[in-house]
């Protein structure tokens, strides 16, 4: 029974550290190319993928996107969805508020300067859901140079 319950502990443990189950991280989908350009990220049962201006040297209104899908890549509608972009760089922090622009998109305006520093929480909630949130660093330089590389 202890050998039984023994290799059922291993057997869980494994499945937890498979590739699979490490899909989702951070590190990973930093390594994957997200259809629109941004950086994507897992929130809940979805992926949001954000993309903002890449090329804003002062402080103004940009676009503030963001694309939904679901694990598979399958676009998920935003239609009643509502949500929210907090934007910090540096000292400047401004926020957004995001509506649905689109099949699987949500956009707003946000004043942000494109800076590697920029760090966007994202929040949306869709009807009679709880709200998904997620981290971003968009414009963040790989450590390790490899974030253009798929595995």
């Amino acid at each position: 029974m202890k050998k039984t319950l023994f290799l059922i502990a291993a057997a869980s443990a494994l499945a937890l550290t498979s590739p699979a189950s490490l899909a989702h991280t951070d590190d990973v989908l930093n390594t994957q190319k997200a259809p629109n350009g941004g950086q994507l990220r897992m929130a809940g049962a979805y992926h949001f993928e954000l993309v903002v201006a890449k090329d804003s040297k002062e402080a103004k209104d940009n676009p503030v996107l963001v694309y939904v899908t679901d694990h598979a890549g399958a676009k998920v509608p935003t239609s009643g969805a509502s949500g929210a972009a907090t934007l910090l760089a540096g000292k400047l922090k401004s926020s957004a508020t995001l509506a649905p622009d689109g099949d699987n998109r949500l956009k707003g305006i946000a004043r942000y300067v494109s800076t590697p520093d920029l760090k966007v929480v994202v929040s949306i909630s869709f009807p009679g859901k709880p709200a998904e949130q997620a981290r971003f660093t968009p414009l963040a330089v790989a450590k390790d140079g490899h974030a253009d590389h798929q595995h």
